[in-house]
């Protein structure tokens, strides 16, 4: 299999550590790293940290897949994985969107909602934070909005009788 340049740098990276961990000389280290730039399989990269903690894996060939199970990749070697954004932020930050076609209906929806999804998040750790974020502000706006309105509102039937 053809190597990346992520699979690249990973593998220097791994060179790095071991360097930093004392496994590696100066030298070498130097040597490595040109043969890591100058490689094109990802088996050529499996070699240069083979005797090092963590190094890569090969992939098996696809024929070879289905008889002979796959060894584990590293985690320094898979992709860092994307939490899930909260459902709960993104209907928030719609409803609060929604606030300004609906006449501010949905700026209570989007307040609560708001607040949930932030208590989620945190419990979670998952992302959209700056969706619940947003949902709040703009409900929030809308129920100050409706506050101002309806203040005014009693204001001219109270001076008006």
């Amino acid at each position: 299999m053809l190597a990346s340049h992520a699979d690249r740098e990973r593998a220097v990276d791994v060179l790095r550590a071991g360097f930093g961990e004392g496994r590696l000389q100066q030298d070498e280290l130097e040597k490595r790293i040109g043969r890591a730039y100058a490689a094109r399989t990802v088996g050529e990269l499996a070699l240069l940290v083979a005797d090092l903690p963590q190094g890569p894996v090969p992939m098996a060939p696809a024929f070879q897949q289905q008889y002979m199970p796959m060894p584990q990749v590293p985690r320094t070697f898979l992709p860092a994985q994307v939490p899930p954004t909260n459902g709960k932020a993104v209907g928030s930050m719609v409803l609060g969107v929604l606030t300004t076609m609906t006449f501010g209906i949905t700026g209570l929806p989007a307040v609560i909602l708001g607040h949930s999804a932030r208590a989620e998040i945190n419990r979670t750790g998952e992302s959209g934070d700056g969706f619940a974020l947003t949902g709040l502000i703009l409900g929030w706006l809308s129920v100050a909005g409706w506050a101002v309105f309806l203040t005014l509102l009693m204001a001219a039937a109270a001076s008006g009788s």
